[in-house]
């Protein structure tokens, strides 16, 4: 599913025009990623919960050559599910 078939399933599901569904969508991405650059977590009970985790640097190999790298540290965005979403998809 892509961002416009979410705003078209948003916008049937909710009552909502197309218009009013992708600024609702747009605010929550928004707002996700402005509380997740602070270092929050976002949290939506039974859905599932977003957070920050740093993942430390490590030694790679180039697979062309096969030699030695090093990758740098970095932030990354984990999804936790939620029991009632994990439950619904099983």
């Amino acid at each position: 599913m892509n961002k416009a078939e979410l705003v078209d399933a948003i916008a049937s599901k909710a009552g909502l025009s197309k218009a009013d569904a992708k600024k609702a969508l747009d605010a929550f991405v928004d707002t996700t990623s402005d509380a997740l650059k602070k270092g929050d977590r976002v949290a939506l009970v039974g859905f599932g919960s977003f957070s920050v985790n740093e993942r430390g640097a490590r030694t790679g190999r180039n697979p062309q050559t096969g030699q030695p790298i090093t990758i740098k540290a970095k932030k990354v965005v984990k999804f936790k599910a939620g029991s009632d979403l994990a439950s619904s998809v099983q």
